[in-house]
């Protein structure tokens, strides 16, 4: 079976950062497993795990949780990123092959958790790719509300090829894709390019480099964290409820939102900056 897996029109770097638990490299210290910096009222939770192609062991996953509830408090805009070539390689199937049920039960669980955490933020949560995102790093990508690339980034749930569906990938990225897009990805587990992932909704912008990725994360960032929080988070929450409702109850949902944005300290700010042609003072920079 490795042989046909390693045939197969998936690239090599792909396969192993699928079989990245196989890495007989030294553990990385849990202090080293992801780091986090404030800026600005931006945040950036960075995987800082190269050695292990920034797989999600239960240990990343949790400190992933801890790092976004930590800040999102005093966050305005968080920011995952990575270090490496790897932006995450998904699950360590190392460690899910050594688990019991019980175990293998948690892990999916916890990855879960930190999936529906992101999408419900009040916070916007930003995911900056500049590598490879295969398996549930293709789902943490695909959970965020935005999510930006360098051109020679490249996605894949490629679980099919060693006989283990990416089922749980498929939650998000059939969310955040077209169905037919989601299903060739999740049946083929070849990879697609960033122009690829544009075009289907997976990421929201693609640069040409990795220094551009860069500055223009940081810029978004800051656009971001420049908006009202509590508009936004009102905002989020309304997006959220009012996306599977059908059509007349989404319209309804939202025009209650809107009165209510209109009602609210920094909604009368805003419209009067509008109408006296300066720059709205939210509540928040008083």
């Amino acid at each position: 079976m490795l042989r046909k897996v390693l045939q197969s029109p998936v690239p090599q770097l792909l396969f192993q950062s699928l079989l990245s638990a196989r890495d007989s490299s030294p553990r990385c210290l849990s202090s080293l497993a992801t780091t986090l910096t404030t800026n600005n009222a931006v945040s950036y939770v960075t995987l800082s795990n190269p050695a292990k192609r920034n797989a999600l062991s239960l240990e990343m996953l949790n400190q992933i949780i801890e790092n976004i509830e930590s800040v999102t408090p005093v966050s305005r805009c968080i920011v995952i990123q990575s270090t490496g070539s790897v932006f995450s390689s998904g699950h360590d199937l190392k460690e899910l092959a050594a688990s019991s049920q019980e175990m293998q039960h948690t892990i999916f669980n916890r990855c879960n958790d930190l999936m529906v955490m992101i999408a419900n933020s009040p916070v916007p949560v930003m995911a900056s790719v500049d590598g490879f995102a295969t398996a549930a790093g293709c789902q943490l990508v695909a959970a965020c509300h935005m999510a930006l690339c360098s051109e020679t980034s490249k996605f894949a749930t490629p679980g099919v090829n060693i006989g283990l569906f990416c089922s749980t990938p498929g939650v998000q990225l059939g969310r955040a894709v077209n169905r037919k897009l989601a299903m060739d990805m999740l049946l083929t587990g070849e990879p697609i390019t960033a122009a690829a992932a544009l075009n289907g909704g997976l990421v929201s912008r693609v640069f040409p480099s990795s220094e551009e990725l860069q500055s223009e994360t940081e810029r978004l960032a800051d656009v971001i964290a420049s908006k009202s929080s509590p508009v936004i988070k009102l905002g989020i929450s309304n997006f959220n409820r009012q996306i599977s409702k059908p059509l007349v109850d989404a319209a309804d949902l939202s025009s209650e939102t809107m009165v209510r944005n209109l009602g609210m300290s920094d909604g009368k700010e805003g419209l009067d900056a509008f109408l006296q042609k300066r720059h709205p003072s939210w509540d928040q920079d008083k």
